[in-house]
């Protein structure tokens, strides 16, 4: 079958964004869709209790399948680069290295995260009365990781060439199976908390083999070929060197929302359940935005691979222009129909006015959390995963953490804690804005 792949350093800019773009957003909303279906059907049909039960892991989930995902990054900016630059060689070292490990990561990750979820968890300070669901669905959730980081490494190789749109077709087929056994095992057979996470990895499962089965029968020189599936250990390494920053990056925010999440905790699963459901509507402004920094990270590491460096700087402006229209958009949407957006996942009254606190505190602001990670991947697309990383550890950990352990204490009232998001990712995104302009125009001078 012919595939059409966008074309990142020839032609019109704004189109191929736009092509690139779109797909990609529309995989990642279909997959907080499905992802919300969860929520909404654990919420409606099993409680409050196995609501916050499901809420109370995410922080987690990020903190531990987020470090090995953000490491699929590497993958991504060191493929578009040498597809860029036409290098064959190093293409097929990047794809089978890529998927050796992390089909090794993802089974380690497994085996820590089943046998040590309890523990994890009261680390978190989750409520007795939630911890042992809270429990169950994260073990549960930890056998679907090799599916997950199979699936992420390997979009990420197709996202380095130009397509966005057979992940979405994959994962439309997986969310709806998702959605499906959601209905059957938790409504019908009232499994409550572990049928929402058997329905969560079985959907995983299906798009990992999707996407792999899809790269197995590629035609062009990203194709998979399992007798060629080995470390190569140069490889490797480059891959690190860029995805390590890159998923420590992660890791920090998540770090930093754990130690959040556990203030929160405190104020008992009323408040965790209003704080989840806001979270996950949340989640649709980010993502909306989110896809201008994989534009970034692809378009500028092929440009930066063939030295198009004319193109880097109209890349960014759109993005950055895109960035603050998507986000304000969504803010006010969000905003503006914030009960009828709650009431979908919770019926209860007090959860609902605790959400709407949660939203008017930080949804407003998410465009600056746009523009913190276009400048991200902008970043890393010429070459410097390590500064972000260095950059999110004061800004996102260190800031957080410092803010709840002094601001918060001295007055730890809910709207405390909410305010620390839009005050790190402004933080955040002025150190890196200063360092991204400081090293293109250094590269620009050097490789001109």
């Amino acid at each position: 079958m012919k595939r059409k792949y966008i074309d990142m350093i020839e032609g019109p800019i704004f189109p191929s964004i736009m092509m690139f773009y779109f797909p990609l957003v529309l995989s990642s909303l279909l997959q907080l869709l499905f992802n919300a279906a969860d929520i909404i059907v654990v919420g409606k049909y099993a409680g409050d209790t196995s609501l916050a039960a499901v809420s109370s892991t995410s922080s987690l989930i990020n903190l531990l399948v987020g470090l090995f995902i953000g490491i699929s990054t590497g993958t991504n900016v060191l493929l578009a680069k040498y597809i860029g630059a036409r290098d064959i060689k190093k293409i097929h070292d990047v794809v089978h290295t890529s998927i050796m490990f992390a089909l090794i990561a993802s089974i380690a990750l497994a085996l820590v995260g089943v046998l040590f979820s309890d523990n994890l968890l009261r680390l978190m300070s989750v409520p007795n009365d939630v911890l042992p669901l809270s429990t169950l669905y994260l073990r549960i959730y930890f056998l679907g990781t090799p599916a997950s980081l199979l699936y992420n490494f390997s979009a990420a190789i197709l996202r380095a060439k130009g397509d966005t749109k057979r992940p979405l077709y994959f994962l439309t087929i997986a969310g709806i199976s998702n959605v499906l056994l959601n209905l059957l095992l938790v409504i019908v057979f009232k499994m409550g908390v572990a049928g929402v996470g058997i329905a969560t990895i079985t959907s995983q499962y299906i798009s990992a083999f999707l996407i792999n089965l899809s790269l197995i029968s590629e035609e062009t020189d990203i194709r998979l070929n399992r007798s060629d599936l080995r470390i190569e250990k140069q490889t490797l390494k480059d891959l690190l060197i860029v995805g390590i920053p890159a998923g420590i990056s992660g890791s920090l925010f998540s770090l930093s929302n754990v130690v959040v999440q556990s203030s929160i905790n405190t104020f008992g699963s009323i408040v965790m359940a209003g704080n989840g459901a806001a979270s996950n509507i949340e989640s649709f402004t980010w993502t909306t935005m989110n896809g201008y920094m994989h534009v970034c990270q692809s378009f500028i590491s092929q440009n930066y691979g063939a030295k198009r460096f004319d193109r880097i700087k109209k890349i960014l402006w759109v993005s950055i222009g895109m960035t603050v229209l998507t986000g304000l958009v969504m803010s006010f949407l969000t905003i503006t129909f914030s009960n009828n957006l709650l009431s979908i996942y919770i019926d209860g009254g007090e959860s609902i006015i605790a959400g709407k606190v949660r939203l008017s505190y930080i949804e407003k602001w998410y465009f600056i959390c746009g523009l913190m990670e276009v400048m991200t991947g902008a970043l890393r697309g010429i070459g410097f995963s390590m500064l972000p990383t260095f950059i999110s550890v004061f800004g996102a950990c260190i800031f957080r953490i410092l803010w709840i352990s002094t601001i918060f204490k001295l007055n730890p009232i809910i709207n405390n804690i909410y305010i620390v998001y839009p005050l790190s990712w402004l933080i955040t995104l002025i150190g890196l804005s200063i360092m991204y302009i400081y090293n293109y125009r250094k590269l620009k001078n050097k490789l001109s």
